[in-house]
């Protein structure tokens, strides 16, 4: 009885008699020099794994290892973000950003192949995500809900998963390859029409918006995933919600029944690609997401007091397969790259899309004719670019001004591991 009130009144240590001298000082040195101890712990455990790292860096060949590679990487950056010692944080980024690099080199001499000849190695991507994932999970259980978290990483995935434990057990941890730009408008299309966007564009043309077209680009998800559905024969009960303000998402929770009553529910979350918008644009917010592990510890905490996290505990109770994916990640960018436009050119600075665009070719991944990957043209004569690792794509014109606010901001629609390499997680609730 007094060890359960000692441990409930959250007590630092207890002693047990008869005291043993070394028995006090563990207890110290638990207390007093705990975060020094596990920074040279975890940094001795990190200076091992380089090599091995490296190693992989060199060796890795398919995208099965480079998902590998990348977990690896963010369990480190996990590890190491409470650490005191900020040198060894910064052999983990450059470390980081050397793979990246080689993950540039990899997806741009790999990409058409993957678009147009698919084999054995080719990823799973978005436009075949549904009919080889989650159509598959829809078939093999009685209930189940497809969570899509706009701009969602594999890192931000790491720091919810562990709220969720109590109520989930992950049965799948796997990832999934984004189509490029890595923008919603291409890869959230694709995933729910099935289709790649020049498919979309030539069978439902009044369906799909140009970079330079003004109108809603993503008003017709529920449609495609319906006719993607009727064309592989899945007659489930089916809901389709997508959440944009918060009012929407109380909404949800108030009305939960219809999607307990689904076969397969879909639930499109847009929070966290408004919070990385509003981190470019908003001072405090920029201040309170200054590096990856304070966006982390953001998520998290908006997660724990979200909708989002009751809808998922009310669909644990009622037995519902959970899968958890995104359309794409997102990337702190920090080296500009020039580039000249004309006033149709995109505005993204990850990716531009445009007729007159003016470049250093060895500092983009250019694509002179869209339908070679399976993207549509703006203008017969539009081409595109994609920005690699942390750059963003700035114009020669008031160069430095954009340079200035659009540094160390998050963005995507580009070629990094955090942007492709889309976190794909089934979760099945506790029994």
């Amino acid at each position: 009885n007094i060890m359960d009130k000692a441990v409930g009144s959250k007590i630092a240590d207890y002693l047990i008699k008869p005291v043993n001298p070394n028995q006090v000082l563990l207890s110290i040195k638990k207390n007093v020099h705990q975060q020094q101890l596990v920074t040279e712990q975890t940094t001795a455990d990190y200076r091992s794994e380089f090599g091995r790292l490296a190693s992989s860096l060199q060796m890795a060949e398919t995208f099965a290892d480079w998902c590998t590679l990348y977990r690896r990487l963010t369990g480190w950056e996990i590890e190491l973000e409470t650490s005191s010692d900020t040198s060894i944080r910064e052999v983990l980024a450059y470390q980081k950003s050397e793979a990246n690099q080689a993950f540039s080199k990899f997806v741009r001499r790999n990409y058409y192949h993957w678009i147009n000849r698919r084999s054995a190695e080719t990823p799973v991507m978005s436009h075949t995500l549904m009919r080889n994932r989650i159509f598959p999970v829809a078939e093999e259980n009685e209930k189940t809900t497809l969570l899509l978290i706009d701009n969602f990483r594999y890192d931000q995935w790491r720091a919810i998963s562990s709220l969720l434990r109590g109520y989930y057990d992950v049965a799948q941890d796997d990832f999934y390859c984004a189509i490029l730009p890595t923008a919603t408008q291409y890869a959230r299309n694709a995933i729910f029409a099935g289709l790649m966007p020049l498919a979309i564009d030539k069978l439902m043309p009044q369906k799909w918006l140009n970079d330079n077209e003004d109108g809603g680009k993503n008003q017709y998800e529920e449609e495609f995933l319906r006719r993607l559905m009727a064309q592989n024969g899945k007659t489930w009960k089916c809901t389709f919600d997508k959440l944009v303000r918060p009012e929407q998402g109380r909404r949800l929770v108030d009305n939960i029944r219809k999607v307990y009553d689904a076969d397969f529910s879909v639930i499109v979350y847009n929070f966290l690609d408004i919070l990385s918008h509003a981190r470019t644009e908003t001072d405090i917010i920029r201040e309170l997401t200054e590096d990856e592990a304070a966006f982390r510890s953001l998520t998290r905490s908006w997660f724990e007091h979200s909708d989002l996290y009751t809808i998922l505990k009310l669909l644990s109770e009622r037995g519902h397969t959970v899968v958890i994916t995104s359309d794409h990640g997102t990337i702190r960018v920090d080296n500009p790259v020039k580039v000249t436009g004309d006033r149709e050119t995109s505005a993204n600075l990850r990716y531009k899309t445009g007729r007159n665009l003016a470049y250093n070719s060895r500092e983009v991944y250019e694509v002179q004719r869209p339908e070679d990957i399976q993207l549509p043209s703006g203008n017969l004569s539009s081409s595109y670019i994609f920005a690699y690792n942390t750059d963003f794509l700035v114009y020669n014109n008031d160069a430095n001004r954009h340079i200035r606010y659009y540094r160390n901001t998050f963005q995507h629609g580009g070629i990094s591991m955090e942007e492709m390499i889309v976190p794909y997680i089934v979760l099945k609730p506790k029994q």
